[in-house]
């Protein structure tokens, strides 16, 4: 478990993903959890904070969001990219032993029945607010951040420090066919 996991204010979870990351979307129902990756995730709403996220049809993780009413958003680190990858790539419809075959350890933060990727660089708990419409038509998931946590090594100050922090923490943005992109070189017109 990692020991740098500290509280993100609400107000500023929505900065969690504001980069647009590839993300890691797990649930859990009847005793089942899940996770598989998603590259379109944005935010969406200040207060109460919300995001949106794309889960198609034939994934199992979306069942478990519709059936729970629950999700977390996580962000992979640079270290997880294979991890990231294996859960994009193989259905927990095909594969019931995914989790293990892709190295998925989770963990849970008290007070949210929830399972949360280890090793991420940060974690949005999400209560779903149900679209039908838009979840039918677009595979298109609205949900509401309840709690947020991010690994201090790399967010603080409501921001990420990518530059300061070891590059196995950098996010990942990713491109298709199994080609991804790290955070790079911060900028800031200030400099």
């Amino acid at each position: 478990m990692n020991n740098h996991i500290t509280s993100v204010p609400l107000e500023k979870s929505y900065r969690l993903i504001n980069h647009g990351p590839t993300v890691l979307v797990s649930a859990r129902h009847g005793g089942v959890d899940n996770v598989m990756a998603a590259a379109w995730c944005c935010a969406l709403d200040f207060a109460p904070p919300k995001l949106t996220v794309v889960l198609d049809k034939s994934s199992r993780t979306r069942a478990l969001v519709e059936q729970s009413g629950r999700f977390v958003i996580q962000v992979p680190t640079a270290a997880q990219l294979k991890l990231t990858h294996a859960v994009g790539n193989l259905s927990m419809n095909d594969a019931p032993d995914k989790l293990a075959r892709c190295g998925v350890e989770l963990f849970d933060i008290e007070g949210f029945d929830l399972p949360l990727v280890a090793g991420c660089a940060g974690w949005l708990a999400c209560r779903l607010i149900p679209e039908p419409h838009n979840q039918q038509a677009y595979d298109l998931f609205i949900g509401e951040v309840v709690g947020a946590w991010a690994d201090s090594r790399v967010f603080g100050d409501g921001r990420w420090h990518f530059e300061d922090a070891d590059p196995g923490l950098r996010s990942l943005h990713y491109v298709a066919g199994g080609q991804f992109y790290a955070t790079g070189e911060a900028m800031s017109v200030q400099d």
